[in-house]
């Protein structure tokens, strides 16, 4: 359990970079509506390459989140588990944690994959095919994508050319999923199941065209858990970084338990107007505990929050800057867990 003397500590960092809320411990009353299935997923990009500290975890850290998993009472399941319990609504074992690394640096190949293999843990990599196709330096050849997706690693699309969807026609959109399909069908023998949106973006628009490519679920960087009735096509994932990867982090996120919430406005993650949005949910699990609830944001110090009885209005007082914001809700679950909602909205050009 993560000590009360760093809680203050971490709350301030959490909100300001990732919209983390934080109130005192106590436990909340589960309702009826408690999801039947349950994970949280973890985000990486690289590993030991400390001159990217924004997107890398060092070893140590690394080392550390996988003794974290093998002894602290884990369920490790791969993304394809994972997905396949949400769709046939089957429970998942306590504590389940699903790994993944987006844009296959070779440091995954290299550093990484070696010891979650040693562990026996699952891993999803999402690939977008440009880098790999052009032979960049720090990424993954085909050749190694080959060979570790054959030792039993899930491999994702992230596109083509790893643009800002949102910001794209229809029709590009469907070329970059229809493109970077085409090459893992040739390179390695089938096209991907699953996808992750570049930098977390996406909107309604989005969503339906990866469905409609024949995708099954999709994931953003937005953090928090999930659960059944979940949004298949905008699940989040707790991303680690060097600021943001130490042990106390890694335990909060693999602990993290979903809120599950309805009737979100706004409905679609990009935002045109109004801007700033009225955000919003409704709570149907837990049902209890709203008075111990907080949500903060990215880019404001400080959020409006409405309780009308399950429904949760944020209210923020300045619009929301071009580009990624993100907000996050929290409740105290007790044992040194949280109920976590999250959202990462996206105003365009």
């Amino acid at each position: 359990m993560i000590s009360h003397r760093i809680l203050p500590l971490l709350a301030v960092i959490l909100s300001i970079v990732y919209g983390a809320g934080f109130g005192p411990i106590a436990p909340s009353q589960v309702s009826a509506d408690e999801p039947t299935t349950k994970a949280v997923v973890i985000m990486y990009h690289r590993f030991g390459e400390t001159d990217f500290p924004s997107t890398n975890v060092t070893m140590e850290q690394f080392r550390a989140h996988v003794a974290e998993l093998r002894t602290g009472g884990y369920n490790v399941a791969s993304l394809p588990k994972i997905i396949a319990a949400l769709h046939n609504g089957e429970a998942l074992p306590p504590k389940t944690v699903g790994l993944s690394v987006d844009d296959a640096y070779e440091s995954v190949y290299t550093r990484a994959w070696p010891i979650l293999k040693e562990a026996g843990f699952p891993l999803t990599v999402f690939v977008a095919t440009d880098p790999v196709e052009r032979g960049l330096s720090r990424y993954m050849s085909w050749d190694q994508l080959k060979e570790i997706a054959e030792q039993g690693v899930t491999i994702g699309s992230q596109t083509k050319s790893h643009p800002h969807m949102a910001d794209l026609s229809a029709e590009a959109i469907k070329s970059e999923l229809r493109i970077s399909n085409a090459l893992f069908e040739e390179k390695l023998g089938h096209a991907p199941d699953l996808f992750a949106y570049p930098y977390g973006e996406t909107s309604n628009e989005v969503m339906a065209l990866v469905k409609s490519e024949g995708f099954v679920a999709a994931f953003g960087q937005h953090s928090g858990a999930f659960g059944s009735g979940s949004d298949m096509y905008y699940l989040p994932r707790f991303a680690m970084n060097e600021s943001f990867g130490s042990i106390d982090r890694f335990k909060l996120a693999a602990n993290a338990l979903p809120m599950r919430a309805a009737d979100i406005t706004p409905d679609d993650p990009t935002v045109t107007t109004p801007n700033p949005p009225l955000v919003g949910f409704t709570l149907t699990w837990p049902a209890t505990g709203l008075d111990r609830l907080n949500c903060y944001s990215s880019h404001v110090e400080k959020v409006d929050l409405q309780r009308l009885g399950k429904r949760i209005e944020v209210r923020m007082d300045t619009a929301m800057p071009h580009g990624r914001t993100r907000l996050n809700c929290t409740m105290p679950a007790g044992d040194g867990r949280w109920y976590w909602f999250g959202r990462q909205f996206y105003v365009p050009k």
